[in-house]
């Protein structure tokens, strides 16, 4: 490559540089638009994340019954498992409307 080339490479290199600096929206505008756009999904995520709490506790409502009809001696251990997922995947949508909303 030749001194004549290398000087056009970096020649472009550097409008290109420039002309990206000039495109770029102001921090405040990006991120009032990040929110005003997150905002439409906040609702759509928390009752998803419901349904999956519900599919969630069901199953292991049967997994659970399951190991308590087959005797099984430390199903404690199980029954706080279960309980503490349902409890929590019930209560992160809450946290999530609060978070994008309020």
């Amino acid at each position: 490559m030749s001194t004549n080339q290398k000087q056009v490479v970096v020649l472009a290199c550097l409008l290109a540089v420039s002309a990206t600096n000039a495109m770029a929206q102001g921090g405040q505008t990006a991120i009032e638009a990040a929110t005003t756009e997150l905002g439409g999904y906040v609702d759509v995520i928390a009752n998803a994340l419901m349904v999956i709490g519900a599919i969630v506790g069901l199953v292991g409502g049967i997994r659970v019954f399951q190991k308590w009809n087959g005797g099984d001696k430390d199903i404690n251990k199980d029954i706080l498992a279960w309980g503490g997922s349902c409890v929590f995947l019930l209560v992160v949508p809450i946290f999530i409307k609060a978070f994008f909303i309020g």
